[in-house]
Parts: C-alpha cells; structure tokens; sequence
C-alpha cells in the first residue's frame, strides 16, 4: 500500500506527531464536555435565574434556531462546534491542504517531483487523499467520545439518540470537506503556505463569526446563507436524531467544487517559484 502510494504516506507521517496530538486533544475535549453536561444540568449553567439563554447563542450550541444551548443537544452540540474544536479541524486543514502544492512551490522542491517523473493529478490526488483521511479521523475520534459519553449516561440518552450523534459527525465530515475544497483551490493557485492558512482561517473565523450576527440580528439574517456554520447543525442533528440531508448537500457540493477547481488550476499554472 505504501509503495503503491507514497506521497500520501509521507504526507500523513511528516505530520504524526501532529496529527496525534490533535486526536487526543479532540478525545480529552469532547470527553470533558460530556463529563460536564453529565454532571451539570444546561438550565443551570446558561439559564440563571429562570431566564432562557439569548438567541445569538444558538451559534455556539451548532443550531439554525431550533435548539438551545440551555438543553441536552444543545451543550453536546457546543462541543462540536466549539472554537477549540474549529482550531484542531482548522490546523489540520491548513497543514495538509499547504503542504498539498503551495509549499512544495514555495520551498522549490515541486520541480523535484515533477521530475520523478509524478503527474500533476497524482500529487494533488494522493494529497488531497491524505487531508481527507485527517479530517475523517478527527470528526471519528469527536463522534466515538460523545457517542460513548452519551450510550454511558442513561440521562445523555434519553435527550440525545446515538443515531443523532453520529447524523452529527457526518455534518462534520462535511463542514470539513467545505473548508477542504476551498484550501486546496487556493493551494494549487498560490506560492506560499501563509495564503493557505490565511484563506482557511479566515473561512473558518470569519464564517463563525457572520453566523453569530446573522442569528443576533434580524437584519444581518440573510448572510446566514454564505457561510458553511449555517449548514454545520451538529445541535440540530443531535436534537432530531437525524440528518439534514439537503445541509450536508450543501457542504458536500462546496467541498467538491474547490477540489475540482485545485486540479484544474494546477493544471494550468506555472510551477516555477
């Protein structure tokens, strides 16, 4: 297997250490969100004195307007659109998806595998297989944590269905792959590991913060549309037990265009540095 495709390999194992740091990071956070909801009741952390919590904080439970984050779904689903839970899925995107073509271009060393002689599509292929593989294993190791949390806790289970739990991992596979498509266009474009990072974190930071205005403002609604937070409900899909197919869709399509886009702008461009 590892003959059969090297630069996926040696994509994964530059990165191990990194890459299991951020595994357990993602256990240990999701297994401390679960121990709190386990122990704490929502009501009592965000609803003091009767009140209901506001409605701009459906952004941090993962929900459209449906659940809130005073509620069983809606803390679990706190955990899974967290910002420290956004950080890991973003360094692990913008890692891979710089390393994919940008930095080889930025270092010089592309020629040399251009030379080998390696197509264009295989290098972007196996690495772009490398980053799903990343991305697939930190949405499992959030997914396998709150599930067991939840099939542990009789009073987890009665408010939140296994099957919501892993409706709420898949959405995280697709929030990924949105971000994913995206990085990777701007990889096989650009000349540097900085315009990478910058356009992942800047989809991610600045997604996350327009979808908490579009829910805060009744005016700004209508931005809640452009940008992946609005289709990545883990808190809905805790709540329903379901997946919202049409959200996934969504997410998914994002994703596929800007990988379609990566291979055909490295086909195009110039890989001198």
């Amino acid at each position: 297997m590892r003959s059969r495709f090297p630069l996926l390999w040696l994509a994964l194992y530059r990165r191990r250490r990194m890459l299991l740091a951020l595994v357990l990071g993602m256990v240990v956070f999701e297994t401390l969100i679960v121990v709190i909801s386990d122990t704490i009741t929502p009501g009592q952390l965000f609803a003091g004195g009767g009140r209901n919590p506001p409605g701009a904080f459906k952004a941090f439970s993962g929900s459209t307007g449906a659940v809130s984050i005073a509620s069983y779904p809606g803390l679990l689903g706190a955990g899974l659109v967290h910002p420290f839970w956004i950080a890991m899925q973003l360094t692990a995107i913008g890692s891979l998806a710089a390393a994919a073509v940008a930095a080889d271009v930025e270092s010089g060393t592309v020629e040399l595998l251009m030379v080998r002689p390696v197509s264009r599509n295989r290098l972007l292929a196996e690495r772009t297989a490398a980053l799903a593989l990343v991305v697939v294993l930190l949405n499992a190791a959030a997914t396998l944590t709150v599930a067991a949390g939840v099939a542990l806790s009789p009073q987890l289970h009665r408010a939140v269905p296994l099957s919501g739990v892993f409706a709420a991992g898949l959405l995280g596979c697709g929030f990924a792959l949105s971000l994913t498509g995206p990085a990777l266009a701007v990889s096989a474009a650009g000349r540097s590991r900085a315009m990478v990072v910058g356009a992942v974190i800047g989809l991610g930071a600045v997604g996350f913060a327009v979808n908490f205005v579009a829910l805060a403002w009744s005016k700004a609604a209508p931005l809640r549309y452009l940008n992946p937070f609005h289709y990545y409900a883990p808190g809905d899909a805790l709540a329903r037990g379901s997946v919202a197919w049409g959200s996934l869709g969504v997410l998914a399509a994002v994703g596929v265009a800007g990988i379609g886009a990566a291979f055909a702008l490295l086909a195009r461009r110039d890989l001198a540095p």
